[in-house]
């Protein structure tokens, strides 16, 4: 018999958004101006370590205003791993300039910096990280050859709030950081996004990119083409209580990971995420990869697991296997093998904070018995 279906996710949020959004809706202010998108900004850059945020409507805009306040020249390369969501890709190329493409290390799945260092070239100007689903990129080495190269480094923390490497959050390392509020987010604001920076400079080219590039002097006189990736009060009302309840969230996210350590750990056909010793994983997802000894790839396995109530999604596919980018003639002939071997074999497991310790037994017997030829 099937147990009833347990999803890959299911969003929580903490108790005091209800309260939140009613006092948003009824100050009036539920667009983009209002009180809580000021104390949400600030909360969240006070969590990044820096001090100014930039609230958006997306992960994606956050890398947009991100690219466009750099203001690299038109052909930079910005090097970035192939393992990775469109979303970085098509910031880069958007913002006029061209991507260098690294494979990702194989155990922690971020940017390979070895490869970074072998690729940086006469017209790199930035280097993209990527802390994929919780770990950390390797930033002490990212930064020393930012600063070696004279680079800019543009974190994608989509997927690593309050993630630690070296006792540094993510998000507040590079020149920029940027993250995603979606509702499979560890902060979520249902859709939203947060670019956060150090720089009062580049502060107020963000702000500005991201409202259209009004002109303070005459407002509609415009000097630089922006984007209207406003967020709303409403959400900033939502993202306020988040980051209240953000410590508990991670709490709950490496308990439920030490379960399924715990249980999964001897089975020989997977592999499981790592915690390198000067990291703090924030395991967004709980990540599967299936090892060359296992009987088939993750679309299998999937499929088995669906049938029997368990719900996963698969991993990102490389930059240099997507149609939309090999039809505009980039990445010809380029291989990333760790990238195609994750993307082929990987998959996350149901990782919502509100499983109990009887569905992740569930899951992981499933697991198991999935995985049989």
């Amino acid at each position: 018999m099937v147990h009833p279906p347990i999803p890959v996710y299911t969003p929580t949020l903490a108790p005091s958004a209800t309260r939140n959004v009613r006092a948003a809706v009824e100050s009036g202010w539920i667009s983009s101006e209002g009180e809580f998108i000021d104390q949400f900004e600030q909360a969240w850059a006070e969590k990044c370590n820096v001090r100014f945020g930039v609230a958006t409507n997306s992960g994606t805009s956050a890398l947009e205003i991100a690219m466009a306040a750099l203001e690299l020249p038109e052909g930079s390369e910005v090097i970035l791993p192939s393992y990775t969501i469109i979303s970085c890709a098509s910031a880069i190329l958007n913002a006029g300039c061209s991507i260098r493409l690294v494979d990702v290390d194989p155990e922690t799945w971020c940017l390979n910096v070895d490869e970074v260092a072998d690729n940086i070239t006469s017209k790199t100007r930035a280097i993209m990280p990527v802390h994929m689903f919780g770990h950390p990129a390797e930033m002490g080495e990212i930064m020393k050859l930012a600063k070696t190269y004279d680079l800019k480094v543009i974190e994608d923390a989509a997927e690593a709030h309050g993630a630690v490497i070296d006792g540094e959050v993510v998000g507040g390392i590079g020149d920029i950081g940027c993250f995603s509020f979606y509702a499979n987010k560890i902060i979520t604001t249902g859709e939203g996004g947060m670019a956060v920076t150090d720089d009062e400079a580049l502060a107020e080219r963000l702000k500005s990119y991201r409202n259209l590039c009004f002109n303070s002097e005459r407002r509609f006189q415009h000097h630089r083409m922006g984007h209207s990736y406003r967020m709303t009060n409403m959400q900033a009302a939502i993202g306020v209580s988040q980051v209240e309840h953000m410590d508990q969230t991670i709490a709950a996210k490496r308990k439920l990971a030490g379960q399924y350590r715990a249980k999964l750990k001897d089975v020989p056909e997977i592999t499981l995420p790592v915690e390198k010793e000067n990291v703090t994983n924030v395991y967004w997802m709980y990540g599967v990869v299936l090892n060359e000894g296992a009987p088939f790839e993750a679309e299998v396995l999937a499929d088995r697991l669906r049938a029997m109530g368990i719900d996963t999604r698969p991993f990102f596919v490389g930059m240099h296997e997507q149609p939309v980018l090999k039809e505009r003639g980039l990445f010809t002939g380029e291989k990333y093998p760790v990238t195609e071997n994750l993307a082929r074999r990987g998959l996350y497991l149901p990782s919502g904070t509100n499983l109990s310790a009887d569905q992740i037994d569930q899951i992981c017997d499933d697991v198991k018995k999935a995985i049989e030829p």
